[in-house]
């Protein structure tokens, strides 16, 4: 696939085209609820300077779109939340400084789940973000907004935060690639908090290819990420919990990846994974709201010079003014229970990971990123069908994504588009740590048998 990156590159494109292409996209397509804030006059300056000068890096003239709760200087940061629409930072996060430096330009600032708290970039007070391929669904979260842009052609690329699934799962829902690095491997400053051992920035991308240059610059890493051949990638595939249930159209493009990877020459190793059904109840949840407590106020409190406690009434989601109450007045999670959380995540899943790794030789673990695709915004954001059971659309989607979060695995998502008509399905594969351009290689290599399709 050609991308505008690849066409930038190949100067048949210029950053000014695409750029005012773009606006005018974004424009026509508000309706679908990506950006919240379009930075065009500036966007187009900075297309003209890089059409003018020299190259300044690999994305060069590229313009980006990132997520609400990443600092860009000079533009809100409302992190999905109308109580932050008057913050407007003086400094880009370091992760935009890196991309800028390389040549990037910033289109604008993307939808997003309230404060990163959710799963489907719905119920916020800048309305939903929609699923291009279906726009009475919604696009996932919490980086909906990036994904809707991306797969929607609004942006070549863009940046997510992942905390538990947040870049991973808006981008199997869309049908685009998305990221998220080992925990610690890209810089984390000048983001809006939750989980200081949990959240991370991800690329979000049309293809696997465009994804690797965007790590390479947001990682100041060089390495190689080259796809390798079939008969060498052995990969792990859960018997148990990532595929119990499977709604029908993500279990037929599930059961179409394996046989396209067995056929291929891919080794498939069955495994039983430790305790991941209780990954997050028992580690991720309790360290997420511990970690968020002792971070997020004061960082609220910085950034309207409002008490936290004053700022609730101004959350629009339930469910996040919830979660929320629960952080300001921290009683739910106790020193003890933080730390006995931590020890499961170490004990438990960490080990449990590192054993697999070791006993079966694989370089992933692979399974559908998502138990469902995505759900009707209009019936489906608190709780969605599956299996027969109404079940809470948050802990259901990021189901399969949670534990590799809680153990700071690297994870990738990447399109199924041969699997015939219906909506987008991605398949995940979890590698070990700090193996990030190997497991960007093994992408590559699975979004070209997916294409290919055989």
């Amino acid at each position: 696939m050609q991308t505008a990156l690849s066409r930038l590159a190949a100067g048949t494109l210029t950053s000014v085209s695409l750029t005012e292409e773009l606006i005018a996209g974004a424009e026509r397509a508000g309706d679908l609820g990506a950006f919240v804030t379009l930075d065009a006059d500036r966007a187009l300056a900075e297309a003209s300077a890089a059409d003018r000068g020299p190259v300044r890096g690999p994305l060069h003239g590229l313009p980006i779109a990132v997520k609400d709760n990443i600092h860009v200087a000079g533009l809100p940061n409302t992190a999905g939340c109308e109580a932050l629409a008057g913050f407007v930072p003086d400094q880009d996060a370091q992760a935009i400084t890196r991309l800028r430096a390389a040549g990037a330009i910033v289109l604008g600032k993307t939808n997003m789940h309230e404060l990163a708290l959710g799963a489907t970039s719905t119920g916020g007070p800048y309305g939903p973000a929609r699923n291009p391929a279906d726009p009475d669904r919604f696009a996932g979260g919490s980086s909906g907004g990036t994904a809707t842009a991306v797969a929607a052609g609004l942006a070549p690329a863009g940046l997510g935060t992942d905390t538990g699934g947040s870049v991973r799962v808006p981008a199997a829902l869309t049908g685009i690639a998305g990221l998220r690095p080992t925990t610690g491997r890209y810089p984390t400053g000048g983001v809006t908090p939750l989980s200081r051992t949990r959240d991370t920035i991800g690329p979000m991308a049309a293809t696997v290819a465009d994804l690797v240059l965007l790590d390479t610059v947001l990682a100041a890493d060089h390495g190689p990420a080259e796809a390798p051949g079939p008969r060498e990638v052995v990969l792990a595939v859960p018997e148990h919990h990532f595929t119990e249930p499977l709604h029908p159209r993500t279990a037929e493009v599930w059961e179409h990846c394996l046989d396209v990877l067995k056929t291929a020459g891919v080794r498939l190793v069955p495994v039983r994974l430790p305790e991941v059904e209780t990954a997050e109840e028992r580690a991720g949840f309790p360290i997420t709201l511990h970690e968020a407590a002792r971070q997020l106020p004061g960082y609220l409190s910085r950034a309207t010079g409002a008490e936290p406690a004053a700022l609730l009434a101004r959350i629009t989601h339930p469910d996040v003014r919830a979660t929320m109450e629960r952080v300001v007045f921290p009683q739910a999670v106790t020193e003890s229970a933080y730390r006995a959380a931590l020890d499961v995540r170490d004990r438990v899943l960490v080990d449990g990971y590192r054993r697999i790794f070791r006993e079966t030789g694989a370089h992933a673990v692979l399974f559908p990123t998502t138990p469902l695709p995505a759900g009707r915004i209009d019936t489906d954001t608190e709780r969605v069908p599956l299996d027969g059971v109404l079940r809470p659309a948050f802990p259901t989607y990021i189901r399969n994504t949670g534990p590799g979060s809680v153990a700071a695995l690297p994870g990738l998502t990447v399109p199924v588009r041969s699997a015939g008509p219906g909506l987008p399905v991605g398949v995940a594969l979890d590698a070990p740590w700090n193996t990030d351009r190997r497991l960007l290689g093994l992408g590559l290599l699975v979004e070209k048998l997916l294409e290919a399709g055989a």
